[in-house]
């Protein structure tokens, strides 16, 4: 019986390792671009939706050539509410791949209560693989 449950823990053991050698594999298999801070955070909807938001939600991103402010521009939003922009010092690789048709997602990564709104969202970029979403 000991045999028994010694080969039961072990088999445990070896799907929950190859669980996470896939979640591993299917993480590295994106191209990371950028990992940044929500810019402007406090200027959209980001206060209100705080509480909602997770680690690990999607996060859209779209271009805005015409943005008076910033030609570069590229704002984020999260389950179609703006909560802030691509931090401009870097938007500008960011902007020309997506210019080109480079398809860019995001998501949270981290989300800290702070007064700094730079503090709250950090985001990750990256080219997601084919076939992914």
């Amino acid at each position: 019986m000991a045999h028994r449950q010694l080969s039961l823990h072990n088999l445990v053991a070896f799907l929950l390792i190859m669980a996470s050698a896939q979640a591993c594999a299917e993480t590295e298999q994106r191209l990371i671009l950028q990992t940044s801070p929500v810019a402007g955070f406090q200027f959209y909807a980001g206060k209100a939706l705080f509480p909602l938001m997770r680690t690990g939600d999607a996060l859209a991103l779209l271009r805005e050539p015409d943005n008076p402010y910033d030609p570069k521009a590229v704002r984020v939003e999260w389950r179609g509410v703006q909560i802030g922009y691509a931090p401009r010092v870097d938007n500008v690789d960011l902007a020309r791949l997506m210019d080109r048709g480079a398809r860019i997602e995001g998501r949270i990564l981290h989300l800290q209560m702070s007064r700094d709104p730079w503090k709250r969202v950090l985001m990750e970029l990256y080219v997601p693989q084919p076939g992914e979403r």
